[in-house]
């Protein structure tokens, strides 16, 4: 039986850290379930790691199902959500719920949505119609134009604040988990105290409800540049699921991620 929503909420509760990877196909999934891994995230990073694109804009809808799909067939236990590609849900609520629709009828137990505040409408409507939704704040990939790169976001009082209000909002918006990206460690662990659901960080430092990481970025396969906050867990592994197991442990026992991999 898949896990849900409340037992995961359950577990960071009681101080269990939550593990996910990005996951984009049947075998990755069978692994990462073998592994212990709590959540599996269909994300739109495929555009980069998979389709060989420079960001994730160019993602559809339909390349987020077909991936979907296979995620769903391939795990029997962990959860699995779903990153709504750029245009999917940006131009509406009603456009928002059409597409989360689709990826639910595929299997899975939740959507991620990128953005702070104006997102929160967004959340409310899909939310009070049955589409559990993770919310997505700090650096926001599909915003990369507007940001002038990947760039760390909530440095200092102000951006910082607008950060912690943004994940108040969207939770009492009915937001089920948060997940911050690149963020300094003491913003994220101040978004995390102001709130009662779980928090997910990439690049957030370990003050967090639980970690994620690309796959492909902890595996050591994507051939692009990493981010500080990727440790490569196949050094020294004599198998890819003893990588993803090592990641699970080290995540749940709070070894990673360490300073080196904070801001």
């Amino acid at each position: 039986m898949r896990v849900t929503i409340p037992k995961l909420q359950e577990r960071a509760r009681g101080g269990e850290k939550l593990a996910m990877l990005t996951c984009y196909d049947a075998s990755f999934a069978a692994l990462s379930d073998a592994a212990g891994v709590d959540m599996l995230l269909v994300g739109d990073s495929l555009g980069m790691v998979v389709q060989g694109h420079d960001s994730t804009l160019p993602v559809t809808m339909a390349d987020v199902l077909y991936h979907t799909r296979a995620v769903v067939r391939g795990s029997k236990n962990a959860l699995v959500l779903v990153d709504m590609p750029w245009g999917s849900y940006q131009e509406s609520k009603e456009q928002a719920f059409r597409n989360a629709a689709l990826a639910m009828a595929e299997g899975a137990q939740m959507v991620k949505l990128e953005g702070g505040a104006l997102m929160v409408e967004t959340t409310g409507f899909l939310v009070e119609r049955g589409i559990p939704v993770c919310a997505h704040i700090g650096l926001t990939p599909q915003s990369v134009n507007t940001f002038g790169g990947y760039r760390v976001q909530g440095r200092g009082d102000d951006a910082a604040s607008r950060l912690v209000a943004d994940a108040k909002a969207l939770e009492a918006a009915g937001a089920a988990i948060v997940l911050m990206e690149a963020m300094p460690a003491t913003v994220a662990r101040r978004v995390t105290e102001s709130l009662s659901v779980p928090t997910i960080g990439i690049g957030a430092g370990v003050d967090v409800s639980g970690q994620v990481l690309v796959v492909y970025d902890m595996l050591d396969i994507y051939p692009g540049r990493k981010a500080r906050f990727v440790k490569n867990f196949m050094s020294g592994a004599p198998s890819i699921q003893a990588g993803i197991e090592a990641y699970v442990k080290a995540v749940k026992s709070r070894a990673f991620p360490a300073p080196e991999h904070a801001f």
